[in-house]
């Protein structure tokens, strides 16, 4: 059985397993433990392996080669040729560390809904590179390549939000902010788009992409967060409040 969602495009064009984006719920969450205690049990039952290393005078480069080889064997992992690799700027992984420091260590939470949303940010990416590009006629957006690719992102981000893209902390306030009829995309913003980068080269082993396609989809990607680093004063927030204050910001809003 596959979900998720299908993807437009020759960029976007396999599904995603379901062994990968499950649902967050009580069972699936007992179906990833008794996974996970099921690996364990089978490495525990292989044989143990002799390691060796060689002389530092040995030819270390193609050493290295064999033992990332080897590990990716084991691993049961792809090539890296079947890797997305995704350049995260310097600034924006230093975004990625304020935000699991304010989310996890300090108890904050990004306060929804987030302006620009990623479905603005999306947008005004597209509108960017159209323009940059010479593209001009509305029409062009659904066909052009760039229009794809952000339309995939979106779809990856809505699905891949609630699985894997939220600390623990923060589901309560998905569960009450995101209802069956509301996509997070609309809701959520830079913060949360930026993690997804961080699990996209995992995603996107499973997509069957050819490898010239892949290149370009590489270099638009890393192009995408090129405008995310440009845009960053106003695309991400610089700091978080605190779950009372977003209770008591809503109910002032309500009253």
């Amino acid at each position: 059985m596959e979900i998720l969602c299908s993807l437009p495009g020759k960029y976007w064009d396999e599904w995603v397993g379901v062994d990968r984006l499950m649902k967050y719920t009580d069972e699936n969450l007992q179906k990833q433990r008794e996974l996970n205690n099921k690996q364990d049990a089978e490495k525990s039952t292989k044989p143990s392996r002799v390691s060796y290393t060689k002389p530092k005078g040995s030819n270390v480069p193609r050493g290295k080669k064999r033992k990332h080889d080897s590990i990716l064997k084991e691993k049961g992992a792809l090539p890296l040729e079947k890797l997305v690799i995704i350049q995260i700027p310097p600034t924006l992984k230093k975004q990625l560390i304020d935000d699991c420091e304010f989310v996890t260590h300090l108890g904050k939470l990004v306060r929804l809904p987030r302006t620009p949303s990623v479905d603005d940010i999306l947008k005004k990416y597209l509108d960017y590179r159209l323009r940059k590009d010479g593209i001009l006629l509305y029409q062009c957006r659904m066909t052009d390549s760039v229009g794809e690719i952000m339309k995939g992102l979106r779809c990856y981000f809505d699905k891949a939000l609630p699985v894997m893209l939220l600390y623990k902390s923060e589901r309560q306030q998905y569960e009450e902010t995101v209802t069956d009829d509301v996509d997070p995309s609309t809701i959520y913003g830079a913060e949360h788009l930026l993690r997804l980068f961080v699990k996209l080269p995992e995603l996107l082993v499973y997509a069957n992409i050819e490898e010239e396609t892949l290149r370009e989809l590489q270099h638009k990607l890393n192009d995408f967060l090129k405008f995310l680093h440009k845009n960053q004063s106003s695309f991400f927030l610089s700091a978080y409040h605190a779950p009372e204050e977003i209770e008591t910001s809503t109910n002032n809003l309500v009253d």
